[in-house]
């Protein structure tokens, strides 16, 4: 849609023993872990792969268990694939794409982490290890990050799993900040066509921040875009920041509404804002990656930028939609 441009469509059930229409996946949010073995102090020996819909974590499982496939969900469109590690790190991560096609369903299958070396669909392009990776949750307290680490329980339901729209809902029980504790609510998506992942969180108790960012990298400096009415501030970076040997060029950005943000600020792994949660608990906002070597990718820093300015002001002015009823 172009500015104020207007469309209608019409949308219709279909008849009684009407063959369902054909469309292309371009999106996929799945989960997969081991049945079939047994977790041996904390590591899971044995079993096989299946893929579920909902899990609740079992406490023995922390990262590296050998529990989960790719260590948590995923979820993709035809242009970018993104991980989360369902563990004490609670992290996100990007896999870059080099084709449109679906591919969370190969990864992790003829090796555990396979993905770390260039495959024929891609590779997983970032580093994470203790930073808030790309749009991970966490919390700004005593000058540094906690991600979702200690909580009392966890479990992730893959809540959406279509052609054009995929979302799993990840509930943390007890999060522990400082003296306090919290309930979280994370509902992530993403639609075809798209590199965004839109994350919506509900938090319970009113904690005093919830911080999210990207990862620091000296190949990469930050872009802060502060925003305004007219288009939803960013923090962002670009260069030659991938996992890939020799590296090469990675985008990535965070996406928030200026008016929820209480400031601006870093630790040692991490650039970070600080949002403030509704009077209802609920924080709104977006991440990407985009890596050079995409189909029809982006290719430099300029075109990155000019990328992530139309997405800010797209999402600070949203399609609205009017239902009418059937004359």
């Amino acid at each position: 849609l172009a500015a104020k441009e207007k469309k209608l469509l019409t949308i219709r059930y279909n008849k009684a023993g009407e063959a369902l229409p054909a469309y292309k996946k371009r999106t996929q949010a799945e989960l997969s872990h081991k049945v079939g073995g047994e977790f041996v102090n904390r590591e899971y020996i044995g079993g096989t792969f299946k893929n579920v819909e909902y899990l609740r974590v079992p406490p023995e499982h922390k990262d590296h268990s050998w529990f989960i496939r790719y260590e948590g969900p995923g979820w993709e469109s035809d242009k970018v694939g993104y991980r989360m590690y369902l563990d004490q790190r609670n992290a996100t991560d990007v896999f870059g794409k080099t084709t449109h096609e679906m591919i969370l369903q190969q990864v992790g299958q003829d090796g555990f982490d396979s993905y770390h070396q260039q495959q024929p669909w891609g590779m997983d392009v970032m580093k994470v290890g203790k930073s808030i990776g790309i749009g991970s949750v966490g919390s700004f307290y005593n000058g540094a990050t906690e991600r979702i680490e200690k909580t009392d329980s966890v479990d992730c339901r893959i809540t959406e799993n279509g052609p054009v729209f995929s979302s799993f809902l990840t509930r943390y029980y007890g999060w522990k900040i400082g003296n306090g504790k919290h309930d979280v609510k994370s509902r992530l998506s993403i639609h075809a066509g798209s590199r965004l992942t839109h994350t919506l969180l509900m938090v319970s108790n009113q904690p005093d921040n919830i911080a999210t960012g990207i990862v620091k990298d000296k190949a990469a400096p930050l872009v802060v875009h502060k925003g305004d009415k007219t288009k939803w501030a960013y923090l962002a970076s670009y260069g030659k920041q991938s996992l890939n040997t020799p590296p090469d060029e990675l985008g990535l950005a965070v996406f928030f509404n200026p008016a929820s943000v209480i400031e601006y600020t870093e630790d040692q792994y991490s650039y970070l804002v600080k949002l403030k949660p509704s009077a209802a608990g609920e924080v709104d906002y977006y991440f990407l990656g985009a890596w050079v070597h995409e189909k029809e990718g982006i290719k430099s820093e300029a075109d990155f930028i000019k990328y992530l300015d139309q997405v800010a002001i797209e999402l600070a002015n949203p399609v609205t939609v009017n239902v009418k009823g059937k004359k």
